[in-house]
């Protein structure tokens, strides 16, 4: 048994499809694709549904409520970039201790200027303690990924 023969369009073809991404099963061109900005509801950049068809989206009203309650408790672990829990009451004189079980480094800094948390880049594993000796709100985040937030509540 020889070697099939492959026509000079098919091997055209052929190398078009990692080009332009498709084609039919007869060797004629895949309709013409569309643009990111196109009308297809559902895709990135599309006007009209933001939701893909079939798939439940939060509503507005859900993604707008309220923080969750402060949780009582002396430990928050940072995991999957996120401060769990992310809204901590204690009471004044209680250590809180911050681990990091994320396979990248975090911090546990205070916001705005002069706050008193101020870890250094904590690796796997690490933790970080700190004492509240005043009560108050200590709003802070990880200066390495500034998107990840939370907040302790010290009372007297």
């Amino acid at each position: 048994m020889g070697m099939p023969i492959i026509s000079k369009r098919k091997v055209a073809a052929l190398a078009l499809v990692g080009s332009v991404g498709l084609i039919s099963a007869c060797g004629t061109p895949a309709p013409t694709l569309t643009a990111p900005n196109s009308s297809l509801a559902g895709m990135p950049g599309a006007s009209g549904s933001t939701s893909m068809p079939g798939m439940d989206m939060p509503s507005s009203s859900a993604a707008a409520s309220a923080p969750a309650a402060p949780v009582s408790g002396t430990t928050v672990a940072i995991t999957n970039f996120a401060f769990s829990p992310a809204s901590l009451s204690v009471k004044v004189g209680t250590k809180v201790t911050w681990t990091n079980k994320d396979g990248d480094a975090h911090t546990v800094t205070s916001t705005g200027s002069g706050g008193p948390l101020n870890s250094p880049a904590m690796a796997t594993n690490d933790t970080f303690s700190y004492t509240f000796t005043t009560a108050g709100t200590f709003n802070y985040l990880c200066t390495i990924h500034p998107f990840m937030t939370a907040v302790v509540t010290v009372t007297p």
